[in-house]
């Protein structure tokens, strides 16, 4: 693979977001639309997840983790085309 100079700083990022963190069920189709669909996720989807008693930090911390899953297995997978 590739070296950057951002390598470094990618894997705290990843390390810091715990992108292998269980989510609870109820997230499971909000997480999903984060990491396919990013571009789709409204104020809505985070007003029904708090309403749900969920509270904006533990929201944040799910998506960053599901998005960071997201963008790192998409680059392992890009990697692997290369080679």
């Amino acid at each position: 693979m590739m070296k950057t100079r951002y390598d470094e700083l990618i894997a705290r990022v990843r390390a810091a977001a715990e992108p292998e963190r269980v989510a609870p069920t109820v997230l499971s189709a909000y997480l999903e639309k984060v990491r396919l669909y990013a571009y789709k996720v409204t104020d809505r989807d985070v007003d029904e997840l708090k309403a749900a008693g969920f509270s904006e930090d533990e929201i944040f911390e799910q998506t960053v983790s599901a998005a960071v899953a997201s963008t790192t297995t998409a680059r392992i997978a890009t990697a692997a085309r290369r080679s």
